[in-house]
């Protein structure tokens, strides 16, 4: 918890000073008001007591009562101010961290889990903030202020009030031993119930086509039930202090009226006034010594469940970034769009085999190079290496003559156009998804996205859209098809205009006519730039400058197609699988 409150900044820290002072003044002003109650008491009782005497005390306890009141209302707005901030940049810090992460360390968390702790867990912390600093504050002072006023009021008393006060504490006590446990529970039950729902929406398709609606139901009911009879459990173990409150509040003033009535009765005529009057200030800062520790106890139960989201998100800011920024912002001059691996080989940080072996080839500019093989064998592997989403375990790639580690990524990302295996859209318009990032050379201006759009083969179809390059596009490309999705992906990466493209098989929901004209005007737009194609189709890889052959990790062959077709068995098997023998050889 001390960490995240190292999220606050200096303006925060003096708004906590500030509250500090005025909570101070409320709780002197709310510990005034008795004793202006008890001098109006013995006014009251005592012959020849003015009038004056008694409104003039009492215009002092209204104006003690409106200045807690005012306090207590800038207090409240200054708290939330500070937990509202808080929040604000706790969140602002985990996004950012998120986005810095490498695939393999985003991997240690789920989505939903990510998007629990960025919001629920977030909001946790914020009430803690905003409920907790005002209590933090004031329940010590009070506390401490009362005990100090009645001490000296009357023994018989201030054991009553002890034993009160203990009382409480050992209820308390074991709540806390009994519930605290249960707030893990409750957060992970909460991060099961956003990955059901996120599961559920994004493949509503399926689940229908599959007449599965009522096998998600009832997964949802599993997690949803757990998760609402852990939070009854807990809601009602706590449910027990307020009954006990209000015993021990009651018991407490029963108590005290009752000593008070023993002393008065065992005093002198002389003391009976000061008896009853040191009785009616006693019982109200009794309660308010009990009141004091009830707001302890009631932040003692917030702190655990705040206490676990805090190292929740401690849990995502302290993950280590093993993928650090190199300083190098330019490759060697001369060289454009070349791509070296020597002896590259890779693992998984938490695997024991290598899914890459002593992969070396040269890509030089203007050449393009196809991946092919069978699933697993680590084509895309490869090509996710380049863009550095995760690094190499031994060898070096390098671009441009300079080691892909040397490079700000930024710098080596905007030598790229990458087309991932799944076509992603993002929510936005047509135009918004084309002219997507930051493209660190020239600006995508909307010549530049119609001429991208029309190379994707996209031109059609967008044109044919309500709004045109207006359209809005759903989050998912859902509103769209699958080659319609692929085609923008493909027209995001041209408008960029890299030295660098990378197909990660993103021709595969185009049909074979549309595929064919695509990588024609490809080819003649890109004759500059070095293409890396990841396919499962020989069509789409037959007339690549030289093609190399995966299996199981391994380059089991390399060159062009006619050359893989008699001398790699692999290969062939490959191709005679999807076209006949006399297409191959055409």
């Amino acid at each position: 918890m001390i960490k995240i409150l190292k999220n606050l900044n200096k303006k925060d820290v003096f708004i906590i000073l500030i509250c500090f002072i005025l909570i101070s003044a409320q709780v002197w002003l709310e510990l005034k008001m008795p004793d202006y109650m008890s001098e109006i008491t013995r006014l009251v009782q005592t012959e020849g007591s003015s009038f004056e005497e008694i409104i003039h005390n009492g215009i002092f306890m209204v104006l003690c009562a409106a200045g807690s009141l005012v306090s207590a209302v800038f207090v409240g707005y200054l708290a939330s101010k500070v937990s509202a901030t808080l929040s604000l940049n706790i969140r602002k810090k985990l996004f950012t961290k998120v986005q810095k992460l490498a695939l393999n360390e985003i991997k240690q968390f789920s989505t939903s889990s990510l998007i629990t702790r960025t919001t629920n867990d977030i909001t946790q912390i914020q009430m803690l903030m905003a409920m907790g600093l005002q209590l933090i504050i004031k329940s010590p002072i009070m506390a401490i202020w009362a005990i100090r006023k009645i001490l000296t009021k009357n023994l018989q008393w201030s054991a009553l009030v002890g034993g009160g006060v203990i009382t409480l504490l050992t209820v308390v006590g074991i709540l806390m031993k009994v519930v605290v446990p249960k707030f893990k529970i409750v957060q992970k039950l909460t991060d099961k119930i956003n990955e059901v729902t996120r599961e559920n929406l994004t493949g509503i398709r399926v689940v229908r086509a599959f007449n599965a609606e009522n096998y998600q139901e009832n997964k949802f009911n599993e997690t949803n039930t757990k998760l609402t009879n852990q939070q009854l459990f807990n809601h009602k173990m706590f449910a027990i202090m307020q009954p006990m409150m209000n015993l021990v509040m009651h018991s407490m003033t029963l108590g005290i009226y009752t000593i008070g009535a023993f002393l008065i009765y065992n005093a002198g005529t002389s003391e009976k006034l000061t008896i009853f009057s040191n009785m009616v200030v006693f019982s109200s800062y009794s309660m308010q010594v009990i009141m004091s520790f009830l707001m302890l106890a009631f932040i003692f139960m917030m702190l655990p469940r705040a206490q676990v989201s805090a190292n929740r998100i401690n849990e995502v800011l302290d993950t280590e970034i093993t993928i650090k920024d190199g300083n190098q912002e330019q490759g060697k001059e001369g060289l454009i769009g070349e791509i070296e691996f020597k002896n590259v080989s890779f693992k998984y940080p938490d695997g024991e085999e290598y899914v890459l072996k002593d992969i070396s080839f040269t890509a030089k500019k203007g050449e393009t190079i196809a991946f092919i093989g069978s699933t697993g064998s680590g084509k895309s592997t490869i090509i996710n290496l380049i863009p550095r989403f995760y690094d190499v375990t031994d060898g070096e790639i390098l671009v441009d003559g300079v080691n892909v580690k040397d490079y700000k990524q930024s710098s080596l990302h905007n030598k790229i156009g990458y087309v991932s295996q799944k076509a992603v859209i993002f929510n936005g318009t047509v135009n918004d998804n084309i002219a997507y990032g930051e493209n660190g050379k020239e600006e995508i201006n909307e010549n530049k996205i119609k001429e991208a759009i029309e190379v994707a083969q996209a031109k059609e179809f967008v044109e044919k859209m309500e709004n045109g390059y207006d359209t809005d596009l759903a989050s998912g490309g859902t509103n769209i098809s699958g080659g319609q999705k692929q085609r923008i992906s493909i027209a995001r990466a041209i408008a960029r205009n890299p030295e660098i493209y990378i197909f990660d098989d993103s021709f595969s929901a185009l049909d074979y006519k549309t595929d064919l004209v695509l990588r024609k005007e490809l080819n003649k737009y890109t004759k500059d730039a070095t293409i890396l194609i990841v396919a499962q189709r020989i069509g789409t890889i037959m007339n690549a400058d030289k093609i190399l052959v995966l299996d199981e990790g391994k380059i089991v062959g390399q060159g062009k197609h006619k050359d893989l077709m008699e001398n790699c068995e692999v290969y062939k098997q490959i191709a005679l699988s999807q076209l006949s023998e006399a297409e191959l050889l055409k």
